[in-house]
């Protein structure tokens, strides 16, 4: 999914512009039981709250509150030693209820210690009033992510691949069974282009189930850096979609079966 803004390029322009919003970092060492958030928001005259929820959302395992500094810096850490439940915690910054001050990052930990972490989500945004004369150009600038899925029948492999307009965030990935539980994470930083691939592979105790799986792929919690894949998976190996080809395929077939029937009514007819 990606949203297309459009942006417009003038001869001449007076801009006054005031920017409001704010960016999250959280950052972790592999194994290590410590996570640090830093942050910048453009209003200094409120705190902000943190909230951590578990993967499964029910329960918050941790709370601060803190005061930006004169120029909008603040940050804290947070000790996971004790939090029992394995995956991605969910951590919340807030100021008020604008959701343009709100944002949550995801942080993987597991059995107390937390997998190696570099994640950042903003949601600055310019106030301007612009007056504008001779309008020369107009371009399109494409912002989000977008993922697609490639596998082959019987194969213990799902290939994915993708693009995102955002370069400096690593990209979360998740496969929940059709049940929902959660049965892979993985995470990678996309290329320079924008572009990212990587294989999830099947097979195992928690691929068990028949059905349709689903792959998340997300930066931040904005939901034009979020998009997910559907995956069928039979007896731990991929079931492809029944796709073009496939189709092109039953149809030859079909065809050649017709003929093949018709020709062979006509040989029986008695000949004169």
């Amino acid at each position: 999914m990606a949203i297309a803004l459009m942006s417009v390029t003038s001869v001449n322009q007076d801009v006054f512009a005031q920017s409001s919003g704010m960016s999250l970092t959280a950052t972790a060492a592999e194994g290590s039981n410590t996570i640090s958030i830093s942050g910048e928001t453009a209003s200094t005259s409120t705190d902000v709250t943190f909230t951590v929820r578990t993967p499964d959302g029910a329960n918050v395992v941790g709370v601060d509150q803190v005061t930006p500094d004169a120029d909008g810096i603040f940050g804290t850490e947070f000790n996971c030693s004790n939090w029992k439940q394995d995956g991605l915690y969910t951590i919340t910054a807030q100021q008020g209820e604008s959701s343009l001050y709100t944002i949550a990052l995801s942080v993987e930990v597991n059995n107390g210690m937390t997998v190696e972490t570099s994640v950042m989500d903003a949601s600055f945004e310019s106030e301007t009033e612009t007056i504008i004369t001779g309008v020369t150009s107009e371009e399109t600038a494409v912002v989000g992510l977008t993922i697609t899925a490639d596998a082959v029948e019987g194969s213990d492999t799902i290939g994915i691949a993708g693009y995102t307009s955002k370069t400096n965030e690593d990209i979360t990935f998740t496969v929940t069974s059709p049940n929902g539980n959660l049965v892979s994470i993985n995470q990678l930083t996309p290329e320079s282009s924008g572009d990212f691939a990587t294989d999830i592979t099947t097979g195992g105790p928690l691929w068990s189930q028949d059905g349709i799986y689903t792959v998340v792929a997300q930066q931040g919690s904005g939901s034009a850096f979020t998009d997910s894949v559907e995956v069928e998976i039979l007896d731990g190996l991929v079931v492809p979609e029944f796709g073009t080809i496939a189709a092109m395929i039953l149809a030859v077939a079909i065809i050649s079966i017709v003929a093949i029937s018709a020709k062979s009514r006509l040989s029986i007819v008695p000949r004169y």
